[in-house]
């Protein structure tokens, strides 16, 4: 990184507008990095037991440690200083019929607080290479205890009314989520960046509260404190019996055995003088305008930086039962005997693209495309039976040389790529969406090009991670602080006389460098660019990849909030907004008029009219210039508003929908009909009232 000092004179006029005791931040993560049955910490290059959601740099793998995190090229939660990664287990739905569904997350929250103190010491910031877990998978009940307590879940009701706060699952429904918080321990013994259990080289502080007062003397180090807030959407799941149906990925139906992992991977310079200069925006809001220069640029969104598989199994949707041997109340672990192991891990390649170097073509990664102004322009189609294979077939029958698919069915072909479309080097991108014609394969995204070259020779398809990063495809090479080979280090006593157990390794000790950035008062800001992406420089040198100029068009729509979908939308008399609903897309939602048009520019208010003056009950707009019309909406569940985040190609004052999400309007006589999900992305019917 290179920086450059910018902001120290803010930051001393400023410095005064909030007390340091109660200064916090929050780091949004807005997509999640990674889910699977990985966990680097408690079980270092090999296979973990459970599966967990994980946010932060992409340099994620199934060994890592410090020098590893700062290979991350992007992170999901936003502040390009910060390459650390945080993850908890995820949630399941267990249905009726045995089978379990994962539960949606958004993502998470990241809150760093100063909270806790000891006599002639100052808060510190992470040391390279620390590492810790809160709460416990072992646990069943609840004893009251301050390790406990920092667990608890919040029942999201936006209309107001729900349980309190509490330690276990709620027992009603909660219609707007589930939020699942732990509290991480703020008091360090100043020795060991790591300890047996993960857990004794860190503690809660003196008292009666987790998340405040004075560290205890065998901890005598404040530490900047951590919070996670993850919001599972379980609103949209059937309760039934006399119990709540959700359960955590190693089979806990309880909620006590949530827990938590972080491993560092902050420049320790900027962290402190975060701590040391925190300023807020305004005088009693929450946000450090410290990092306001840190934010990573936009070519990279947190939704944009994601991981592909590193283990050969299934991990999301609609299952038997849950990923690896964990057997939960009333269903059974039938999947034990074929649960991958640890010589499983590595990346899982079919699920980013198909391997088409038999045929001559390589892939290159995700690039991004624009409704209306498409970066390939040299022959396009749209077959319900597409596959990769027929896309470049297709493009390479027709001589060119550069193949793109998007949204699932669509072909595009071409001989150079606008530098806006450009995929980012070892950058996964979402890139997602399943083909029409073989749902193994991915066939692009809304907005977003699966893209292959042709080759000759030496074809090679484009890599991912962190450049350098061998404990990407699990090799477990060597590093530096936390180099693990899979078992713990032997528990031992600290120096200093610390009654706590910690771990004896010379690799867990922090290293002097750490300690001396810990003492270092100064920083400098990084240099912004704003240039776009650069050529894609592919896995082979045998072919240079063309860059056409960048299009100047301004007609493609830009994407914005998802708060505003229907508030601006005027609707025929007796309908009413919906909110914003997946779509199957193969075959569609709503299927009684697909890509419906009506001589004019795309609006949510025009499909609604056309629609209704068509005899339906249901409308949906979709990516800004699409519109479906129906009597049931099928395959489809509820999702975050956010999702609908492209305003309409013929008003920018109103949404309509996004990739493969619809802003749905209906009659106002028609009800929703929540059922269980049964389906790999199953959902409610929406159907007519009777």
């Amino acid at each position: 990184m290179y920086f450059k000092d910018t902001n120290t004179v803010a930051i001393g006029l400023l410095a005064s507008l909030v007390g340091s005791a109660e200064a916090y931040w929050r780091m949004p993560c807005g997509g999640t990095l990674f889910t699977g049955r990985l966990d680097p910490i408690v079980n270092p290059g090999v296979v973990s037991s459970h599966t967990h959601v994980v946010l932060g740099g992409n340099a994620f793998a199934p060994k890592m440690n410090y020098d590893d995190t700062q290979k991350s090229t992007c992170t999901s939660c936003g502040i390009q200083g910060d390459f650390s990664n945080y993850w908890v287990p995820n949630l399941w739905y267990k249905a009726q019929n045995g089978t379990v569904t994962s539960v949606p997350s958004n993502g998470g929250t990241v809150y760093y607080q100063q909270r806790v103190t000891y006599p002639g010491k100052k808060m510190v910031a992470f040391p390279e290479g620390f590492r810790m877990t809160a709460g416990s998978p072992k646990l069943t009940s609840f004893s009251g205890s301050i390790s406990q307590q920092a667990v608890s879940y919040v029942c999201l009701n936006y209309n107001g009314g729900g349980p309190p706060q509490g330690p276990a699952f709620p027992t009603v429904n909660c219609p707007d989520g589930l939020r699942a918080q732990i509290y991480f321990p703020s008091c360090w013994d100043g020795v060991n960046i790591d300890s047996a259990d993960h857990q004794s080289h860190v503690s809660y502080p003196t008292g009666s509260h987790y998340d405040s007062g004075v560290c205890p003397d065998s901890h005598p180090v404040p530490l900047i404190s951590l919070f996670y807030e993850f919001i599972f959407n379980t609103g949209d799941f059937e309760w039934y019996g006399s119990g709540q149906p959700f359960v955590l990925s190693f089979g806990d139906t309880t909620g006590y055995g949530f827990h938590g992992d972080f491993i560092n991977g902050w420049d320790t310079k900027i962290l402190q003088n975060g701590i040391d200069n925190f300023v807020t925006q305004i005088a009693g809001e929450a946000d450090n305008i410290y990092f306001n220069n840190y934010f990573q640029k936009p070519a990279v969104s947190g939704a944009q930086c994601s991981l592909p598989p590193m283990v050969d199994e299934e991990v999301e949707g609609n299952l038997d039962a849950l990923p690896g041997c964990n057997p939960v109340k009333g269903i059974a672990a039938t999947n034990c005997a074929n649960a991958p192991t640890g010589a499983d891990v590595g990346i899982v390649t079919n699920a980013i693209y198909t391997d088409v170097t038999s045929k001559g073509w390589e892939y290159l990664g995700c690039g991004a495309d624009q409704y209306g102004n498409n970066a390939l322009t040299g022959y396009r189609e749209d077959v319900k039976t597409q596959t990769v294979e027929d896309c470049v077939a297709t493009c390479g029958g027709k001589g060119f040389s550069i193949a793109g698919l998007e949204y699932s069915s669509q072909c595009f072909c071409g001989n150079s790529l606008p530098a806006r479309a450009q995929p980012i080097p070892n950058i996964v991108g979402p890139c997602t969406m399943p083909c029409a014609g073989n749902s193994s394969q991915v066939c692009g995204n809304g907005g977003a090009l699966s893209l292959y070259q042709k080759c000759s020779g030496n074809c090679k398809n484009a890599e991912f991670g962190p450049v350098g990063s061998e404990g990407t495809v699990g090799t477990g090479a060597g590093g530096s602080d936390g180099d693990y080979t899979g078992a713990p280090p032997a528990p031992t006593a600290p120096a200093g006389g610390a009654s706590s157990t910690v771990a004896a390794s010379p690799k867990t000790t922090m290293s002097t460098s750490s300690k001396a950035a810990m003492s270092s008062s100064s920083v400098s800001m990084p240099k912004m660019s704003h240039t776009p992406v650069a050529p894609i420089a592919t896995a082979t040198s045998a072919k240079t990849l063309v860059v056409a100029p960048i299009a100047t068009s301004t007609s493609t729509p830009s994407t914005g909030s998802g708060s505003t979908s229907s508030s601006s939308v005027t609707l025929p008399s007796g309908w009413t907004a919906r909110g914003c609903y997946s779509d199957n897309l193969s075959p569609r939602s709503l299927t009684g008029i697909t890509f419906a048009w009506w001589g004019e520019a795309m609006t949510s208010s025009g499909c609604v009219k056309y629609c209704a003056g068509k005899g339906y009950s249901m409308a949906g707009t979709e990516f800004g210039g699409q519109c479906f019309c129906g009597n049931e909406l099928s395959k489809s569940s509820a999702i975050a508003s956010t999702k609908c985040n492209v305003p309409c190609n013929g008003a920018k004052g109103e949404i309509c929908g996004g990739a493969a999400a619809l802003s749905m309007f209906t009659k106002s006589t028609t009800t929703i009909h929540k059922r269980a999900h049964k389906h790999r992305r199953s959902g409610h019917n929406i159907g007519m009232a009777s």
